[in-house]
């Protein structure tokens, strides 16, 4: 028989099959390094995508709550300036009436009346006035009942006064409504 010597095949064989397996180790751990730096790069440059949105939204989120404040300011200077035309045409539409009041006002003082005082508060007249006797301030208070202008006339006071021995004269304050004709309710 011929001498042969298997063992160093076999030993061959071994260290061919461990090079394939480092060969294959390092490949296989090349490649994972690879693909972890690959993923890495990918998932970097995702979140440096989102977070390149989300500073974008924010600025847009700026820019639209700048014009939602700009917005609700328009919308108070507009509030203020419908309240400011609404008091202009109060006024231009009561012009009127304060003329008419006074009107009325001389209309309805009979003879030997004179007002001292005439305050307006709201619709109500306060009248303090002085008069020659009972009676004309009787006159008076008919004659402003019986006005379209005025209405439910009070006398608060009257008071007898006597200046000099001759001169007697009657104070008075008296209160009335004041109202506004049918006709001119609807003129307007």
């Amino acid at each position: 028989m011929a001498r042969i010597n298997l063992l160093p095949w076999r030993e061959e064989l071994r260290e061919e099959r461990r090079k394939r397996f480092l060969v294959t180790l390092v490949g296989v751990l090349v490649g994972s390094v690879g693909a972890v730096l690959i993923a890495d790069q990918v998932i970097t440059a995702a979140v440096d995508r989102q977070l390149a949105r989300n500073d974008y939204i924010g600025k847009q989120i700026a820019v639209v709550d700048e014009r939602i404040k700009q917005i609700s300011d328009l919308k108070a200077r507009r509030q203020q300036l419908i309240e400011r035309m609404r008091i202009i045409q109060d006024l231009q539409g009561n012009r009127p009436i304060s003329g008419r009041i006074f009107d009325q006002l001389a209309r309805t003082l009979p003879d030997g009346v004179y007002f001292t005082e005439v305050k307006m508060v709201g619709t109500t007249l306060s009248i303090t006035g002085a008069a020659e006797s009972n009676n004309r301030v009787s006159d008076l208070m008919r004659n402003l009942d019986g006005s379209d202008w005025f209405d439910a006339p009070s006398l608060t006071e009257v008071k007898a006064t006597t200046a000099g021995q001759l001169d007697q004269a009657n104070v008075f304050q008296l209160t009335v409504r004041q109202t506004q004709p049918a006709a001119v309710e609807d003129g307007q």
